[in-house]
């Protein structure tokens, strides 16, 4: 009886061995695969922004040296007679732009640009006889001037010199081309001394073709930025605007039936100095 208990007994914890063992040898041939890399998320289109422009230009310069006068007295042709005085003026500014924050210290964008002004110019004669046909000589005076409208198109790049409690100083400089729009330019031409050719005229008003121009710009930024949202900025901030010269006005119909041709007109470009007030969003 105790052989047999034995005999079972043996022959159970055999069994359970090798159970054991077979079940040891299908965990060794388990094959683990590396871990996985761990995903991190990107952010897509991070630095893009918006932005949009209202200046006040509170200074405007610039000025015309001469323009061409037709002399109707044979042998016909142009004379150059300078302004005793020109000015422009100008008053607000708009803009419009879109982009990129490069990091915290460099962004760049591009920028549309909208701004109305005008140009007044005198002058008074004393090379060519002045005619009662209109257009300046000797003793004739004229006083002048047109509407304009300009279009700018800018590249502008700036440097941001550190935020400090949400306040960000910046310096920045831009390049690119203004496309300034003459009205007609509308004078009234007087001859003056008694010195008129043909039937005397007290004054007359005579009327020139505006004329339109691509011109090279530049301009220089300075300002401070403030951080009111993590999306929304607004910067206050001066910017000097340099404009090339180029044509204003074409000859005025009596001229031209009478042989004159081409542009009579030309200023020598304007500077603004304007207080600029923006709006900048982020779109991400």
């Amino acid at each position: 009886m105790i052989k047999t208990v034995i005999s079972r007994s043996l022959i159970a914890a055999l069994l359970l061995g090798g159970s054991g063992a077979a079940y040891s040898a299908d965990l060794d041939n388990i094959i683990y695969g590396p871990s996985l890399p761990k995903t991190q998320p990107v952010e897509i289109g991070s630095g893009w922004y918006l932005r949009g422009d209202v200046g006040y230009n509170f200074d405007t310069s610039g000025s015309a040296s001469s323009f061409l006068a037709w002399d109707f007295i044979a042998p016909p042709g142009t004379t150059a007679v300078p302004y005793s005085s020109s000015s422009f003026d100008s008053d607000v500014t708009w803009g419009l732009g879109a982009g990129y924050q490069f990091n915290n210290w460099l962004r760049g964008e591009a920028l549309l640009t909208y701004m109305t002004g005008r140009f007044d110019g005198e002058s008074f004669s004393t090379t060519v006889p002045c005619t009662s046909t209109g257009l300046l000589g000797e003793g004739c005076s004229t006083d002048g001037g047109a509407d304009f409208t300009a279009y700018g198109v800018m590249a502008n790049g700036y440097i941001d010199l550190g935020t400090y409690a949400g306040f960000t100083p910046y310096v920045g400089a831009g390049a690119g081309y203004t496309l300034v729009d003459y009205d007609n330019y509308i004078d009234t031409e007087t001859c003056d001394l008694g010195a008129c050719v043909g039937p005397p005229f007290a004054s007359q008003v005579v009327v020139h073709q505006g004329e339109k121009d691509w011109r090279f710009t530049y301009a220089l930024m300075a300002g401070v930025a403030y951080e009111f949202t993590r999306n929304l900025k607004i910067d206050v901030g001066y910017k000097y605007t340099n404009v090339d010269g180029g044509d204003m006005y074409l000859f005025d119909a009596a001229s031209l039936a009478d042989g004159a041709s081409g542009v009579q007109g030309t200023d020598d470009g304007f500077d603004t100095h304007q207080i600029i007030a923006s709006l900048r969003y982020s779109l991400w």
